[in-house]
């Protein structure tokens, strides 16, 4: 399955740069594993300016944001999920605007921490000796919980897969969705249960499919501007790897490394565990639609 990713050349750290009329962008100097080029904060408006995903608790972020700011008045902050490159600088923006946050809640269920987590079809030009491990930043809770469609959040719905509370944010006179992690142009996205579910992602894929957004703007990465290919990609790769998955369990592969090993063949060994991640996300809509029995950690058709 051929997914139509863009790149995005190497950022200036710490530069405000436009992005789309109204619409300025900051990326902290935290390339690794999952955040690709950088986690970029988006500063919406002029005087008055909505800041989504300050990002990760980093001084020269930190700073180049204030610089950003300086001489606008802050009167939202935006947050589209918890993990600890998006949401942790939250807390000083607040404190320093008295902006009040919104998120659809703090982070949900947490996994038992996994060494090498990665997207399973990262592109091969990030650091091998950045940070591999997706962290959360369970001490976020919102000043004020938004609701699926809440217009004064400027919030579209909430699309829950790569966590349980990410939601995507949009300015609809513009056809500009802000789609955090959901829909990266870089990668796949890394669904991971507990709290990462597939049945989610999927839907709230296609929610996004079926709205009519000229650009979509990643947390990480390139703007999208050909959404519609790159969706249905998205998609169909799901699709095509949960069948896959079904299709190792009737041959008998019965646990989840022996169907990594089978299906990603041709990927990385160090990319394996986060594909693991992946097969156990795929293995549990498939168990939830009654295709699959789970036999303590062994697989078999139902």
């Amino acid at each position: 399955m051929s997914i139509p990713f863009v790149t995005l050349d190497e950022p200036e750290y710490g530069v405000v740069v436009d992005v789309l009329p109204g619409v300025r962008r900051v990326i902290a100097n935290n390339p690794n594993k999952f955040t690709y080029r950088g986690t970029g904060t988006y500063i919406i408006g002029d005087r008055d300016v909505v800041v989504i995903d300050p990002g990760p608790a980093l001084d020269t972020h930190r700073d180049a944001l204030a610089a950003a700011l300086t001489g606008r008045r802050v009167t939202a902050i935006l947050i589209t999920h918890c993990h600890a490159d998006h949401s942790p600088l939250a807390a000083w923006l607040r404190a320093e605007t008295g902006a009040p946050t919104l998120a659809f809640g703090p982070h949900g269920e947490v996994a038992e921490p996994e060494p090498d987590d990665q997207p399973d079809d990262q592109p091969d030009d990030q650091p091998d000796d950045a940070p591999v491990e997706e962290t959360i930043d369970l001490a976020f809770v919102p000043d004020t919980v938004v609701l699926d469609g809440d217009i004064a959040a400027r919030l579209p719905g909430l699309t829950p897969g790569h966590t349980s509370n990410h939601t995507c944010f949009s300015i609809d006179e513009q056809g500009v969705l802000f789609t955090g992690d959901h829909v990266m142009g870089w990668s796949t996205t890394v669904i991971a249960p507990p709290d990462g579910d597939m049945r989610a992602y999927l839907d709230s894929l296609r929610k996004v499919a079926g709205r009519s957004d000229a650009v979509l703007l990643p947390t990480h990465g390139a703007p999208v501007t050909s959404p519609a290919p790159l969706l249905h990609a998205l998609i169909d790769h799901r699709l095509e790897r949960e069948a896959q998955v079904l299709a190792a369990v009737r041959d008998g592969v019965a646990a989840i490394p022996d169907i990594v090993s089978r299906l990603y063949a041709d990927v990385r060994s160090e990319l394996h565990k986060a594909a693991g991640r992946s097969v156990h996300a795929h293995l549990r809509k498939l168990i939830d639609d009654g295709s699959v029995v789970d036999d303590d950690g062994r697989f078999r058709p139902n």
